[in-house]
């Protein structure tokens, strides 16, 4: 299936003055590129890991980025989904081999060294990764590569993973003498199951695409060459839909996160009964029995 879209330049002064409130402030850093691509009604954000020298991996300048980005992107009302993904890497240098592909192979460990808890605790109780996963609109991690540490737990900070082939997962602070910081053995745990959670967390070995999807780690494994068309597409299919009621249904799946079965589903059912004095809900059932287009308003 070819999905076909295209990309505002960041210069494009009308796009700019149209959509981007001067309240708004989208970060602008060269080790994270981000693109707004026009999906419908909205925008589909995507945002690149640009350090593909050091496999991508996430230095303080990086994450502070991403949290810029996640509270950019969740204000502004013209974004509808967030992509992220990582930069390939660029040729070899004469005489060397060239660097593997990569999502986001970590943190930059040399971030670490000669830090205590002090020092670091800052850092983590205001994280890229609970950044992440509170960005209210879905989320989409592109993975063509190593997704380890860190990187694996910015992945899973998204609603929907897709993987390529060459992709390795892991989780190796074990080998640092640590554990993962960032709500990997939280989320894992919840993806995977604890027994799977517990050989990879206290392993801190690696598993690759195949046995990631089989374990419900990755929703999708596809090619290289077709890992942003497949991201697309299921990104202009969320784009689609109403906004509002997007945001909604992913506080519902995750109240299944958080809460016991009889507890969600009552949250569940108010939900679902709050829609229906929105105007979408009237537009949706209206454009359903009218055969046409539903043209939502997030309202």
């Amino acid at each position: 299936m070819r999905v076909d879209y295209w990309i505002f330049s960041n210069h494009d002064a009308m796009y700019r003055t149209r959509f981007h409130p001067l309240m708004v402030k989208k970060p602008d850093i060269d080790e994270l590129t981000v693109e707004e691509v026009i999906s419908g009604t909205g925008v589909v954000v995507i945002a690149t890991v640009n350090r593909p020298g050091k496999l991508n991996a996430l230095n303080h300048e990086v994450k502070e980025a991403i949290k810029e980005l996640a509270t950019w992107a969740d204000d502004a009302d013209h974004v509808r989904v967030i992509i992220f993904q990582g930069a390939k890497p660029g040729p070899a240098p004469e005489g060397k081999r060239p660097k593997p592909h990569a999502f986001v192979a970590g943190a930059d460990v040399s971030d670490f060294k000669g830090k205590d808890s002090a020092t670091i605790r800052p850092e983590f109780e205001d994280n890229v990764w609970e950044a992440v996963w509170n960005i209210s609109k879905p989320t989409i991690a592109l993975i063509d590569g190593y997704a380890l540490g860190g990187g694996s737990e910015l992945a899973i900070s998204c609603d929907i993973r897709i993987a390529t082939p060459r992709s390795m997962f892991g989780t190796p602070e074990i080998n640092l003498g640590l554990i993962p910081g960032g709500g990997g053995t939280q989320r894992l745990t919840w993806l995977i199951g604890y027994g799977r959670a517990m050989e990879m967390v206290m392993g801190g070995g690696m598993i690759d695409a195949e046995e990631a999807h089989r374990i419900g780690l990755v929703n999708h494994v596809i090619e290289p060459d077709s890992l942003m068309e497949k991201g697309m597409e299921l990104a202009e299919n969320l784009a689609s839909k109403s906004p509002l009621t997007v945001q909604v249904a992913k506080r519902a799946v995750r109240a299944a996160l958080d809460h016991p079965i009889s507890d969600g589903v009552l949250l569940e059912h108010n939900m679902f009964v709050d829609l229906f004095d929105t105007k979408d809900k009237d537009i949706g059932v209206n454009a359903f029995l009218e055969r046409s287009t539903p043209e939502w308003t997030g309202e």
